[in-house]
């Protein structure tokens, strides 16, 4: 019988990502083989405030990576956001003998693992979230199935476009980034691409080049409109008031969070959940799991935190001159 090396919690927060339960399970099963008993928090930070963390066994992940969404259960905790309750929850891992945390989620997961660090707690960071908004790393974990939805169902809207000759504005998610919008614009072939870190809310340059592409032919028209834009339905009234083609607003919503995780964000899931629990296992503190240069490392959080990521600015150009049938400009 292995001895016990250690205990390992993990928890996912803030919103869900396709992919979270294969982390989740490949942080279980890799902690157990490796000798550790390995906790899972129910419904995020709040779970160890409220005390709601259970011991796991292999059969207790089982038939869970092909599912959407998180079995751990995601919730905000203003106790938390407040330095008490980061006191608080610092004092009951450490009560319950709990040596790291594994933490899967975006930006805001991350901030709150990094302050709680300042505790005692050795955190380990995951990055699960749609957006693929986090600098450290290439690849978030449910990003790639989001955008696939995105691009389904954007082929399903220009389908009835072409059919009644519309202009379509499809509004989909990324409140603080735009990668969603400009995969799909790529993927999708829209004819514009309005991203908060690129669009300078000139709508008649954006009115002309859908009169533009009217006039050299184009029945219909898709416009891809990051969350972060937003005013969806106001766009598209303008639309059709300026250029007289009728124009409908779609917002995608949440329905981009939810599905069976794509293979590329179980295997990546998949892999990263292990290696956090090998970081664990050399005795690194306070780092975050990611992809880089097509493999899996890990960074030191606070190097991470002063990373950026922006736009790539070659890909946007392509897609922009792609999408449209007249002399392009930069709207």
């Amino acid at each position: 019988m292995i001895e016990c090396k250690g205990k390992i919690a993990v928890l996912t927060s803030g919103g869900d990502a396709p992919g979270m339960n294969a982390a989740v399970r490949a942080v279980v099963r890799t902690g157990i083989a490796k000798g550790y008993e390995v906790y899972g928090v129910r419904r995020g930070y709040n779970g160890i405030l409220n005390r709601e963390i259970k011991l796991m066994t292999f059969q207790d992940v089982s038939e869970k990576l092909q599912h959407g969404g998180t079995f751990l259960f995601t919730a905000r905790s203003s106790e938390f956001a407040k330095d008490e309750g980061k006191r608080k929850a610092a004092a009951i891992c450490k009560e319950l003998g709990i040596d790291s945390l594994v933490v899967i989620g975006g930006d805001g997961s991350f901030t709150g693992a990094k302050n709680l660090s300042k505790y005692g707690i050795n955190v380990i960071g995951i990055p699960g979230t749609i957006d693929l908004d986090i600098a450290y790393t290439d690849y978030t974990i449910g990003f790639d199935t989001a955008v696939n939805t995105a691009m389904e169902a954007i082929d399903r809207l220009r389908e009835t476009s072409n059919s009644h000759e519309r202009c379509s504005v499809v509004e989909v998610m990324g409140r603080s980034a735009g990668y969603i919008a400009l995969w799909c614009g790529i993927a999708n072939g829209a004819e514009a691409i309005l991203l908060q870190e690129k669009y300078n809310n000139d709508i008649s340059a954006l009115i002309g080049q859908i009169k533009s592409n009217r006039e050299a032919g184009m029945t219909h028209q898709v416009i891809v409109n990051a969350e972060g834009v937003g005013h969806s339905e106001e766009l598209a009234k303008k639309i059709e008031e300026a250029t007289g083609i009728e124009t409908r607003a779609t917002v995608l919503g949440h329905l981009q969070r939810g599905g069976s995780p794509s293979a590329r964000d179980r295997v990546y899931a998949s892999v990263m959940g292990a290696y956090a629990v090998d970081i664990i296992d050399q005795g690194k503190k306070n780092r975050l799991v990611g992809y880089k240069g097509g493999k899996v490392y890990d960074v030191d959080i606070e190097e991470a935190f002063q990373m950026e990521k922006t736009i790539d600015d070659y890909q946007y150009e392509v897609a922009n001159i792609l999408g449209t049938r007249c002399e392009y400009k930069e709207i």
